[in-house]
Formats: C-alpha cells, sequence, structure tokens
C-alpha cells in the first residue's frame, strides 16, 4: 500500500562561487541527510556545482573542466545509494554552453536536461555565457567515464510508476513552461532546479507559480533555488525550496537559512494517476504536443516509504485554517443562495416551505432560504417554516426549531403528525408498537407529504434539507424526505454543514440567534423518529447506527474523488484516526459504508435538483452515475 507514496526532497546546500570542491562537499551532506530520511529523489538549486553567480568565470575553461570532473566524482559517490539526484551544472557541447540538470543515479548519469530559456532583461544577462536548448531533443553526450549520455529536454525518468521530467528557472515562468508538455507525455514528478532572486513580493508570485503549474500539470512539483551564499554583488537568493502537488504546497521552507538545508515530503503517485484518468481535458491536450519523449528507464532498490509522516487530513472536506475555512463557509452560501436565487426567478414564485426540525441540515436549508430572500428583497414572512413533533421529538429540539423560527422572522406553523400517522399505521393493519422501518417511514413520509401540500396551497418551492453523506449512505426515506423541488444541501457532506452552521453562528446573525445555532450544534444528530426516553431524551442517534459521520465522510471523498481501492483507504484513515478510532472500527465502518453506498444508488438515481458546492457531487444528472443494482462483492 505504501508503494503509492514516494518521499522526495528539495535541497539547498552552502555554497562558495567557483569553489567546486566545497560545492560538492555540501551537496554530498544533503544527499546523507535525505537517504536518512528515506528521500528517493533529492533535486539540488540551479548550477549549485559551481554556483549560479559566477558571471563571465563561466568563460574559463578550468571551472568548466573541474565542473565536470566533480559531476564524475559525485556520481561515483552515489554508486551504492538508492536515490535519484538532480543537480545543476553548465555543459559545453558543439562549441556551446549549457546550463543543465544532470541527474545521477547509482554511479551513472542517466541523463542531462538543458534550459530552454534563457533569461535576458533585467537583472538576468544569461545568454552572455549560455545557449539555449529548447531545440535539443534526444541527443547523446560523451563525458570521460560516461558515453552515450542522453541529453534533450523531452527527457522522462521512469521507475514503474514514477516518472520524473525536468525545467529549469525561467522555464516554468514563460507563457507555455516545457513540464506543461512533459506532464502530457506522462511525467507526474516535475523537478525544477533554480536560481531565483529575491525582490519584494517575488516569493509569492514564485509559490504561487508551483502551485498553478503542479495543478495545471497535475503532478507533484519539486523546486530547489539558490541560497545565501550566492554572490550579493547585485542580488540576494534566499534558498527558496517549495514541493507541491497537484494546486497544493505540502512543504516549504524559511528562506534566508545560513546552513544546509533539505525539504522533504512525502508524494502521492496514485492521487495524481487517479485525477488524470478523471480529466478527459488533460488526455485530449496530449494531441497538441510538439515532441516525443524519451523515456530513461531506472530501478529503485526499494521504494517504501518506512517512516509515513505525510499529514493525512481526517476531515478532507473542511480546511482546517479557520481563515480559509471562514472564505470557503462565504463561498458555499454564495452558491447555495445564487442557485435557490435563480429557481425562485425561474418560476416567478416567491414563498419558500421548509420543514424545521431542530437539526443541522434543516437549520442550515433555512439560514440558506433567509440569505436569498434577504437577496431577493422578498419579506421572510414568505419563508413558511413548518415544525411537525412526532413520536420521538424531544423538548430541545422542538425549542430549537421554534426559537429558531421566530428569531429569523418566518412564517411558523406547527402540525403534529402523531393522530395521522396513528391513522396511517390503523390503515395498513401496522401494530404502533412494532417500530420497525415501517413505523419510521411512515413518520417521515407524513412529514413530506404535509410540506408538498402547504407548498401547492401556498404556491411555494418546497425547499430539501438532506445533505451529501446522507445520499452516501442511503439515510433518507425514499419518497419522504428524499424529496423535494430544490435540495440546497445536497453536495455537502455532514461534517461541512456543521462548520457551516458555526460560521453563521459566529459572523451572520445576532447573539440570540446564534445561542440557538450553538446549541443546535451540540444536539446528537437524529432523525427522531423512534419515541424518546422516560427523561424525554433521544434515543436514536445516527452515529451510532450508521457510523460516525466523519469516518464516512473519509471514505465518501477517497472512494469518489481518488477511484481508490479498499486497501488504500483503509491505511489512510489508520493514519488519519490513529489518535481516535482502532483499525477494527475503522474497518467495521467501512464495511457499512460501502454495502450501503452500493445498496443505496437506486434512491440517487431519483433525487431532486441541488447545487454542486465542491468536488464531490452524487448527481446522477452530473458527476455520479452508477447502476442501481450493482454489486459491492469486488469492494468487500
Amino acid at each position: 500500500m505504501i508503494n503509492d507514496f514516494i518521499k522526495v526532497s528539495a535541497a539547498c546546500p552552502k555554497t562558495n562561487v567557483a569553489d567546486i570542491n566545497f560545492n560538492v562537499e555540501n551537496i554530498k551532506k544533503c544527499i546523507d541527510t535525505a537517504e536518512i530520511e528515506n528521500s528517493k529523489i533529492i533535486v539540488f538549486p540551479e548550477l549549485c556545482i559551481t554556483s549560479y553567480t559566477c558571471a563571465d568565470l563561466f568563460e574559463q575553461e578550468i571551472l568548466i573542466k573541474k565542473s565536470t570532473t566533480a559531476i564524475e566524482a559525485l556520481n561515483t559517490y552515489l554508486s551504492n545509494k538508492d536515490i535519484l539526484v538532480i543537480v545543476g551544472a553548465p555543459l559545453l557541447y558543439n562549441y556551446a554552453l549549457y546550463n543543465c540538470a544532470y541527474v545521477l543515479f547509482k554511479g551513472k548519469i542517466l541523463g542531462i536536461v538543458p534550459k530552454s530559456y534563457i533569461p535576458n532583461y533585467t537583472e538576468f544577462y544569461e545568454k552572455r555565457w549560455f545557449t539555449d536548448g529548447m531545440n535539443i531533443k534526444s541527443k547523446f553526450v560523451d563525458l570521460p567515464s560516461n558515453k552515450n549520455i542522453p541529453f534533450g529536454t523531452n527527457l522522462i525518468f521512469q521507475c514503474g510508476e514514477i516518472k520524473v521530467g525536468i525545467e529549469i528557472c525561467e522555464d516554468l515562468w514563460v507563457t507555455i513552461p516545457p513540464s506543461s508538455f512533459l506532464s502530457l507525455l506522462g511525467a507526474n514528478i516535475i523537478v525544477n532546479p533554480s536560481a531565483s532572486n529575491e525582490i519584494v513580493s517575488k516569493a509569492d508570485y514564485r509559490k504561487s507559480l508551483v502551485s498553478n503549474q503542479s495543478a495545471r500539470c497535475i503532478s507533484s512539483y519539486i523546486y530547489a533555488s539558490s541560497g545565501v551564499f550566492e554572490s550579493t554583488t547585485d542580488l540576494v537568493f534566499s534558498g527558496h525550496l517549495i514541493i507541491a502537488e497537484n494546486g497544493s504546497i505540502l512543504n516549504e521552507n524559511k528562506r534566508f537559512q545560513r546552513d544546509n538545508e533539505v525539504l522533504t515530503s512525502i508524494v502521492d503517485i496514485h492521487r495524481l494517476t487517479s485525477e488524470r484518468l478523471k480529466n478527459l481535458s488533460f488526455r485530449d491536450s496530449i494531441k497538441f504536443c510538439p515532441f516525443e519523449a524519451q523515456i530513461i528507464n531506472f530501478e529503485y532498490t526499494k521504494t517504501e516509504v518506512t517512516n509515513f509522516n505525510r499529514y493525512i487530513d481526517p476531515h478532507p472536506f473542511v480546511p482546517s485554517n479557520k481563515s480559509e475555512r471562514d472564505i470557503r463557509c462565504r463561498e458555499i452560501f454564495n452558491i447555495q443562495t445564487s442557485g435557490l436565487a435563480k429557481r425562485f426567478s425561474h418560476t416567478r414564485l416567491n414563498k419558500a416551505v421548509v420543514g424545521i426540525s431542530g437539526g443541522l441540515d434543516s437549520t442550515l436549508a433555512l439560514l440558506v432560504i433567509v440569505k436569498t430572500f434577504d437577496m431577493l428583497k422578498i419579506d421572510r414572512k414568505n419563508i413558511i417554516t413548518v415544525t411537525m413533533p412526532g413520536f420521538g421529538t424531544t423538548d430541545r429540539t422542538y425549542n430549537n426549531a421554534l426559537n429558531l423560527c421566530k428569531n429569523l422572522g418566518t412564517d411558523l406553523r406547527e402540525i403534529n403528525i402523531v393522530p395521522a400517522c396513528l391513522l396511517h399505521f390503523k390503515d395498513i393493519n401496522h401494530p404502533v408498537e412494532n417500530h420497525d422501518v415501517t413505523y419510521e417511514n411512515v413518520q417521515a413520509r407524513e412529514r413530506t407529504q404535509i410540506l408538498m401540500d402547504i407548498a401547492n396551497k401556498e404556491g411555494g418551492l418546497l425547499i430539501g434539507t438532506g445533505d451529501l453523506s446522507e445520499l452516501a449512505l442511503g439515510w433518507c426515506t425514499y419518497n419522504g424526505d428524499h424529496m423535494s423541488m430544490y435540495a440546497v444541501n445536497c453536495s455537502i457532506p455532514k461534517t461541512l454543514v456543521r462548520y457551516l452552521v458555526k460560521y453563521v453562528a459566529e459572523k451572520e446573525v445576532d447573539k440570540n440567534t446564534s445561542e440557538i445555532l450553538i446549541d443546535i450544534l451540540d444536539t446528537p444528530v437524529s432523525p427522531e423518529l423512534l419515541p424518546k426516553d422516560a427523561s424525554g431524551n433521544i434515543t436514536q442517534k445516527t452515529e451510532d447506527l450508521v457510523g460516525p459521520y466523519e469516518l464516512h465522510d473519509f471514505f465518501l471523498y477517497y472512494f469518489i474523488k481518488q477511484g481508490a481501492e479498499p486497501e488504500r483507504i483503509l491505511f489512510l484513515a489508520n493514519k488519519a484516526f490513529e489518535d481516535k478510532y482502532d483499525e477494527k472500527t475503522i474497518n467495521d465502518w467501512f464495511q457499512k459504508f460501502l454495502r450501503r453506498f452500493f445498496t443505496q444508488q437506486f434512491k440517487r438515481s431519483a433525487i431532486p435538483d441541488g447545487p454542486k458546492v465542491g468536488t464531490i457531487s452524487l448527481s446522477p444528472r452530473g458527476d455520479w452515475r452508477m447502476p442501481s443494482d450493482a454489486s459491492f462483492n469486488t469492494w468487500i
């Protein structure tokens, strides 16, 4: 399972300008550090063998010769090391000097990649010494102890599913970076030996470039830039190190360090493969690639990550950073309200009907409706909120429902469903003391019938309250709470619902309403379809029956988003929740998730319209199209 991952490093060694022996010794120290950390790829800065800022010294024959000798000595040093090393140095080829990345592995130079774009503007004047290599493809060069070395910008270095492509510094900053083509040709790890100087705000732009290019290429991106010991005659370098993956920054160093530095992270190869498989535009772009790749195969002795320290977020739908979470919540509300506003403008209706239970989902739906009506300048009294106490309704949820609706100024109505349900039990000859699924579903369908009929009577839209997690598990009554005229929560998982309600409580309502919302957040999740206990408390807690929603949301994310096999999902879940649930508990709930997900597809095949707000939706018209009678045996 851990073979899906590879540990990689970006390094910035101490250097002296033009002091090759000193530079190589520090490069070796960084390699040793990466090897101790079980890293399999290490990337060094541009021209770090000589240092980047040698200027006209690059025209000195001795510097070029000693650089070549140093590369071969470093290669010998690596003969027994199971790590791919990418290091920057010049190469003299056909009377032209090239700024290159040398790829070293187990005593062999696997290939040499020249820099495609040579900057020659503002503070850069590399063309004084170097020739661009963009047109060099599938050439070969000889060095004293290594012959027929592949040379070109189209090289991809491959070990199994690990495919490494290289671009150098300026290559990333151009309109179409070489990595765009390399990724289309299969490279899933892009490395960039760089020398990028510091000026105000450049670091943020550089980080954005790396992040965005990793997203466009659906790849990992390892960036290593020259450090503070480069010449400071006119410029200062900071040793910026970044490791990104498909738009996310996995790790970044603190710049301006004054010692050897190695930044390490774990890259998820399976995630990248899965994303590329689903992104048909990525596949379609291959036809525009202007050249073919030259594949250089190599083989690691061992690729397993022995010290798995990659952070696995237990709540992948919820940003861990609070400020980012608040931004996300605001964005989600904008999507929900815009979707609902369009539905009202299309139907030319100005009344909404929603069932309010005092639980999280109906609370969120009501908050969306209120925000939409305020935006459309429709009186909140046109929001018909209906509370429908039944056999299991507790005083806590009942009072919260009443107080919330009153505070928000809606048209509050109360209809007790017990008499109607008792009559229905009699009609279908169902014993009232038999608290089976019929007992529960009668109540759910009675509530939906009431809401539908009020919507018809008042000329309004019935707004659905069910969320993504409930749809995934089929935790809804078919043609009961399963149905509505527009479902605003349908692509929001339960773990995120909680934060959305909390966001409103903290940011958008008065103190009294906030206190009600906080109490709703503290109430156990329950459909309240079974009778309450002697003390009037909830007896039917959803998470006792179907399992913790945080686990199911985690399973759902990796099952849908990555198409991950069960072994991988369990591995990740055990890492994410290692301090909260044991392996048996996680496995048992995962089996429950799989069975329910497959057997409840028929409900998802017939769900109302509703807006997609995140990367995962189970709409049968959009993201998820699955046979209702598919078997789960392959996954169990």
